[in-house]
């Protein structure tokens, strides 16, 4: 298991010996100076079990891990701390040692446990001292706090989880209650979370929630100072006994009288550009008042959420670019008699995903309607306007060329590496056009493609899974070649994208086989309702991609004359 950067930043800066360990108290990281006090380079430590490796009894013998007094704080992940124990160097010498430990954040989905030990010139002189009082414990605690509010916050992109995460890494530690105050983009204050340590359980107040008014320009008060950016203030009820000045001191007279709060510490949350907020932590429970101390660790929590917070709402606006651009080039349907025809688009939930798939349909010089659906390589912006390229160069081949679909998608893939940004893609062309007798006539090409599903008006689904070719963009250009196929009245053809079958826990055979149960099951709903049912049942729990799809019911073409 590999530590987390920001541990291995941690271990870098401290000047005492320092080791990480995980749950079973292997030990993960050392830092410079443990190597040297030990004796052992870091090659000999890491992967060893700590406890095997340095704990030795006064005589230097080794004793069983149930008396390690380590042990249970490895097991319960909480701090823990110890006066005089040794540890064995490497040529067989023993180290007196005072050592503390707490909980640094997570690797692998456990916990790690940073350890930091003094080595002690007079074993006997220590050995009558009492334990520390705790401020070593309490600078180690705060270290290792600052460290997992590092890995937390810069492991998500998402902006509620990042604030679930600050949250539940301040409450109980230093704070009964935690408020947290958003500027949105549009410079509205917006009261986001205010949350209560009750019974070990971290209980919202949804009531305390909700719209603030704006932030005053020249209030003392101390939360309108934090929402400028302007200073950090322990507060207390007190201050809001006389009239409030703004409606911002009006709510926080009331979040003082609602919570119990006797003691508040606010530090603004500032992103690289602009105050994005503030962070206010309360005791109500615990007696004791927040000091400038406490001031200085929530400004170093704040500090680090704020620029958490800032990648977050980037990433969220570059997905909104993403979404809005790729809404605005997928195509409006065509009417064409005797069809029904409708699509969606889902963007991914994961924002990297967004902006690859796409589907258009059009009419051409001979009558017929023009189909695609298709996937470009790449995600956001680039595959956004990869998209808008390719389906471009599509129908303007389309158009222009009077040929079967399979020698249209050839001269596409041929220029797409010329005169596209795209690197590769998979698409299914089709055309249809009304036959004889009433008759629908589907002819395609599939480059790479997931297989269009036609279901008829009785529930039977099969794939069209001929007409197979390669991806379109590997400059190898092969050959491609068409099918054909008559539609039964009212059946219903779906095109789609590989997110509605596709995902990391299961096969693709499984995602195909449960789209066509669906879509047999939904075939006597009408073409809208289809579409949206079978989009809810069949696209994956854990889909992790976007999802276009064209549907289209067949009805009775029009009678030429």
């Amino acid at each position: 298991m590999v530590p987390d950067k920001a541990v291995g930043e941690l271990l870098a800066v401290l000047g005492t010996g320092a080791y990480v360990v995980d749950a079973r108290g292997c030990i993960v990281a050392v830092n410079a100076a443990a190597e040297r006090l030990l004796g052992r380079s870091a090659e000999e430590l890491v992967g060893g079990d700590a406890h095997d490796l340095l704990h030795r009894n006064a005589r230097g013998e080794s004793f069983p891990r149930a008396q390690c007094r380590m042990r249970p704080a490895f097991v319960a992940g909480r701090p823990a701390q110890a006066g005089l124990e040794w540890f064995e160097r490497s040529d067989g010498s023993l180290l007196p040692v005072s050592w503390s430990l707490a909980p640094c954040g997570t690797g692998d989905d456990t916990t790690l446990m940073l350890v930091l030990f003094h080595t002690q010139s007079d074993p006997t002189v220590i050995a009558e001292q009492p334990e520390p009082s705790g401020g070593l414990l309490h600078e180690l605690e705060r270290l290792a706090l600052l460290a997992e509010m590092t890995t937390q916050l810069t492991s998500t992109l998402s902006v509620d989880e990042a604030l679930q995460r600050l949250v539940s890494l301040v409450l109980p530690r230093l704070a009964d209650w935690a408020v947290i105050d958003l500027i949105t983009e549009r410079d509205e204050v917006w009261r986001t979370k205010v949350v209560h340590v009750e019974n070990e359980a971290l209980v919202p107040h949804r009531d305390l929630e909700g719209p603030m008014a704006p932030v005053p320009a020249e209030s003392p008060m101390p939360l309108s100072r934090a929402l400028r950016g302007v200073a950090s203030t322990i507060a207390e009820p007190r201050i809001y006994e006389r009239s409030p000045d703004t409606g911002i001191a009006v709510e926080q007279r009331r979040l003082f009288e609602s919570t119990g709060m006797h003691s508040a510490a606010i530090a603004p949350i500032r992103g690289l550009r602009e105050v994005l907020g503030a962070l206010t932590l309360g005791r109500s429970e615990r007696p004791e008042k927040f000091t400038a101390t406490d001031l200085t660790l929530l400004e170093d929590i704040a500090r680090r959420a704020g620029l958490a917070l800032d990648n977050a709402r980037l990433y969220q606006r570059q997905r909104k670019v993403a979404e809005t651009m790729q809404r605005y080039l997928l195509p409006q349907l065509p009417r064409v008699a005797g069809l029904e025809m409708t699509a969606r688009y889902l963007p991914a939930p994961d924002a990297s995903h967004v902006g690859g798939d796409w589907y258009d349909a059009f009419t051409l010089a001979d009558g017929s309607t023009a189909l695609a659906i298709g996937d470009v390589s790449g995600h956001d912006l680039d595959a956004a306007a990869g998209m808008a390229q390719l389906r471009n160069v599509l129908r303007a081949y389309a158009w222009s060329q009077h040929e079967p679909p399979s020698r249209i998608v050839e001269r596409v893939d041929r220029s797409m590496l010329r005169i596209t940004d795209v690197p590769m893609a998979t698409l299914v062309f089709a055309t249809l056009a009304p036959g004889d007798e009433g008759r629908w006539e589907l002819q395609w090409t599939n480059a790479g493609h997931p297989p269009p599903l036609l279901v008829t008006r009785e529930g039977v689904a099969r794939y069209l899974t001929e007409g197979n070719g390669m991806l379109l963009g590997t400059g190898v250009n092969p050959p491609r070649s068409d099918v054909a196929d008559v539609l039964p009245l009212g059946s219903t053809l779906v095109l789609y994208t590989d997110g509605l079958v596709e995902s990391p826990g299961h096969s693709i055979d499984e995602g195909l086989e449960r789209l066509r149960r669906h879509a047999a099951a939904l075939a006597h709903r009408p073409v809208e309702a289809f579409t949206d049912e079978l989009l809810g049942r069949a696209r994956p729990a854990d889909n992790d991609d976007d999802v276009a799809l064209l549907a289209l019911r067949i009805g009775t073409p029009p009678q030429p004359g």
